[in-house]
């Protein structure tokens, strides 16, 4: 087995994440230094790794400005038809480092401050973060830009205390964002409340409450390319003008606390539960984004070259801007624009319309229809008065068509209605969103035909050609580059750099299947892999690992659907048949799970629960020594991700079939060596379809299957009786023999396994038990293991946002990638001299 490359080696390396010139580093370490003195006044008796961080992230940010500034200048002045995409939550990773490789300065900088301080503190500190698809359009070279919320408190931090967990809060900001520019002169109003008052000139909004919208830029480099979007997030800010006509000093005190409420609506970020629940503050953040969002589009399409008229009409509209709602949270961004061309811009209702829809694109995240969004009448008719005018009027017209292409059928009126009339009057906002856009995808195949042929099934006959499909997709330079770096330089070294960008070509690899060298290189740096992560997971959990075991991974959000409860089954079973034969031949296994459960989700907190209580038997059990053990991974997050995904053997993907969208972690795992074992669901069948589903360990039920089960009905009882291994478990679980100290602690879990499961975890337990007696049996066999593993890295070229971009830029927003060749930055000195120029238009 070769060695493996010391840090000096790998310093000294030429790489794909950036050449080490010496220009390059003597210029990173001058401004290094500049920003540790200068920006944080700080000099290095007194800084810390955090004052490192942030010295290095001003310096690499200089690196950005010149092609920030360029690119918004480019698109100013070529006027592109511009990307929107809309998401109340971004999903992010490191900043740092994604911009030190999209700029080709890792190496220099690794090298800079190597020099500067003879150790990096890039591997010290946790990291801000973008999100795959806008790294991809940037890499693509589309005039596109993100918008949001900026949470001053981002998902909470998990802890685990006594096996259960914990939320604390996440204050991501305390110390300071160096990515982020405020842009307090595009502050925005936002108003809610009030009411809707008709006048000879049609409906006003008054009366209303003001909060203002304060907009915070962060860059999005493209990979190795002059390209720097924009991330727009949206802040609270309360208004400074106060009543003082009758002014005391205890009204003034309660106005200034009072602020609070207004800034409240940017504070937290709710967890993604599936679960809807109807808070008027959610709400309020979904109408909050829109709103502010709307406003800055739209000045940006009246705003147009210096000696060139602002445009007045709005007819181009739909041929300017292109607006993805990334789910339904930014669903109210339908009304809204209505609002606007109708109130404020004087269109005529038709026409209004027809701009609008040609403008909006749906994407569905869910099948679960206890995720779908449904917002009651009467509190949209109190927050958003002329809004709910607005939805009834759409739905109105909606329903007129309806009826005449299907006259007398009051069913399917109340199926496709905007308006849910049973119990509490409630707006759905899925429905909402398929009637006002041109485009609606699912992220899937499976998912998207489920979408097609049952969720939406009377939208998509009446509109079958709205209704598409856009599998989703990962960035390779985040999920490769950044986080396993061995590897993508041991791929590099056979296929060359060029797969970075084209991750399909990545099939070049099945040519070195059977090639000792490779298959021993790869095998190397996964165990490199496995060996940092175990010390990682000694220093953190106090558990000493196994290295050589396999290293099996579950790591997700914590939801029934997922079944991470079907995985602690088998943990369960592996454990019994060790201390029933402890000298019979078993394969080692590390068992991984993390994720976090939404803080009102009591099911998923038991199942936490669970896991934890069951490794703390498995752990300290002398018989089972280190042939097994579970690890619960505390507080599951992005830059986690990062170390576990190389270090992965085994990537469990086992949702029932038909209730995963797609999932993405999935593909992460087979971009980085592992193999799947898991259900034909979400983007597993495509998985399956591209590698072979003999690459994979598929198990389980079909989506078929599962609906026939639920025609037949499902016993779980049935299936206790006739599996003895699954009885042993569920009996352990009962008994209390994970819960001595309260034997019925595990009670409401067992009564849904036994009573009313949705996801029908028995049904598929025994076939899960026999595939991962399939996954032992190959993992004893290194060679053809690993072999598997270059099959599957082969087969991800589909799985690259990259191509998941392409798909909706071409067949969705009518922009084609790569239009726009931005110009290198000027030089220091000119690109100063244009700074005052550009900021106006950015």
């Amino acid at each position: 087995m070769a060695t493996p490359l010391t840090d000096q080696e790998k310093r000294k390396q030429i790489s794909i994440r950036g050449i080490v010139g010496v220009e390059n580093v003597a210029e990173l370490k001058k401004g290094f230094n500049r920003h540790l003195h200068f920006t944080l006044v700080k000099d290095r008796n007194i800084a810390t790794p955090r004052d490192y961080y942030f010295a290095l992230a001003h310096t690499v940010r200089d690196h950005l400005v010149g092609r920030w500034i360029r690119t918004q200048q480019f698109y100013y002045e070529a006027d592109p038809k511009r990307v929107y995409y809309l998401s109340l939550e971004f999903y992010m990773g490191r900043t740092l480092q994604n911009t030190m490789i999209n700029l080709g300065l890792q190496n220099a900088c690794d090298e800079a401050i190597y020099q500067v301080r003879h150790s990096s503190p890039l591997n010290q500190l946790s990291f801000l973060h973008t999100a795959c698809f806008l790294d991809s359009m940037a890499t693509l070279g589309l005039a596109a830009y993100g918008y949001g919320i900026r949470y001053e408190y981002g998902i909470f931090n998990q802890k685990i205390r006594d096996g259960w967990q914990v939320e604390e809060a996440d204050d991501w900001l305390r110390h300071g964002n160096p990515w982020e520019k405020a842009r307090p002169e595009y502050m925005l109003p936002v108003h809610f409340y009030g009411r809707v008052e008709e006048t000879k000139d049609g409906s006003k909004w008054v009366d209303t409450q003001v909060v203002l919208a304060m907009p915070y830029d962060t860059p999005i480099p493209g990979y190795m390319n002059n390209t720097v979007n924009t991330m727009r997030l949206w802040s609270a800010r309360a208004p400074n003008d106060f009543n003082l006509r009758d002014f005391n000093v205890g009204d003034y005190i309660q106005a200034v606390l009072d602020r609070n409420l207004a800034e409240n609506i940017s504070r937290v970020l709710y967890p993604n539960d599936n679960f809807f629940e109807g808070k008027e503050l959610r709400l309020k953040q979904e109408y909050f984004v829109v709103a502010a969002t709307l406003q800055d589009i739209i000045r940006r399409f009246k705003t147009t070259k210096k000696g060139s008229p602002g445009r007045t009409s709005f007819e181009s509209f739909p041929d300017k801007v292109a607006i993805q709602l990334n789910d339904t949270h930014p669903a109210m961004a339908i009304p809204e624009l209505m609002r606007i061309f109708v109130d404020i811009e004087k269109l005529d209702w038709d026409t209004a319309w027809d701009l609008t829809r040609r403008t909006f694109a749906y994407t569905n995240h869910t099948v679960l229809p206890e995720a779908l969004e449904r917002w009651p009448v009467e509190l949209m008719e109190k927050l958003l008065p002329r809004h709910l005018q607005i939805i009834y009027q759409i739905n109105q017209v909606h329903l007129n068509r309806i009826a005449a292409l299907f006259p007398k059928n009051i069913d399917k009126l109340r199926k496709m209605s905007l308006i849910e009339e049973d119990g509490c009057k409630r707006v759905n906002m899925a429905h909402l969103c398929i009637v006002g856009s041109h485009a609606v995808n699912g992220v899937a195949e499976i998912h998207s035909n489920i979408v097609k042929t049952e969720v939406f099934k009377d939208f998509s006959e009446l509109e079958p050609e709205k209704f598409q499909n856009k599998t989703n997709g990962i960035t390779p330079r985040r999920w490769l580059l950044l986080c396993n770096p061995g590897l993508a330089e041991l791929i590099a070294e056979v296929i060359g750099e060029d797969y970075v960008k084209d991750l399909s070509q990545l099939q070049k690899l099945n040519d070195f299947v059977d090639d000792a060298a490779f298959i021993r290189d790869v095998s190397r740096v996964k165990q490199d892999n496995k060996v940092k992560f175990a010390q990682y997971l000694e220093k953190e959990y106090r558990v000493k690992i196994n290295a050589s075991s396999m290293f099996d991974v579950h790591v997700k959000r914590i939801h029934e659907y997922k079944r991470q409860l079907l995985n602690c089954l088998h943990i369960i079973t592996m454990y019994n048949r060790i201390r029933k034969n402890p000298n019979a031949p078993f394969v080692p296994r590390t068992v991984i799970i993390g994720g976090k459960a939404a803080p009102g989700y009591h099911m998923a907190k038991m199942i936490i629960k669970l896991i934890t209580s069951v490794a703390d038997v498995v752990n300290n059990d002398p018989v089972v020594g280190n042939k097994l053990k579970v690890i619960f991974l505390e507080n599951y997050r992005v830059s986690l991700a990062e170390k576990v995904i190389p270090a992965t053997d085994l990537s469990e993907q086992i949702s029932t079939a038909g209730t995963e969208a797609s999932g993405t972690g999935n593909m992460k795992f087979m971009l980085n060596g592992a193999l799947t074992i898991g259900t034909m669901d979400g983007a597993n069948v495509e998985m399956a379809e591209e590698a072979g589903e003999e690459n994979l360990f598929i198990f389980g039920m079909r989506v078929e299957d599962v609906a026939e089960l639920d025609k037949k009905g499902y016993d779980a009882m049935s299936y206790y009786k006739k599996i003895p291994e699954l009885k042993q478990v569920m009996d352990q679980i009962t008994s209390g023999f994970f819960s001595p100290k309260n034997p019925d602690l595990f009670k409401d879990l067992t009564n849904m396994l036994f009573k009313y499961d949705r996801f029908k975890v028995f049904a598929d337990f025994e076939e899960y038990m026999k595939c991962q007696e399939k996954v032992s049996k190959l993992y004893q066999n290194p060679k053809e293991w690993t072999k598997m593993v270059i099959k599957n890295i082969a087969a991800t070229g589909k799985f690259s946002s990259d191509r998941t971009i392409t798909e909706y830029a071409t067949e969705v927003w009518g922009v084609e990638p790569t239009d726009l060749k931005i110009p290198p930055p000027s030089e220091p000195r000119e690109a100063i001299e244009e700074t005052a120029r550009a900021l106006k238009k950015m």
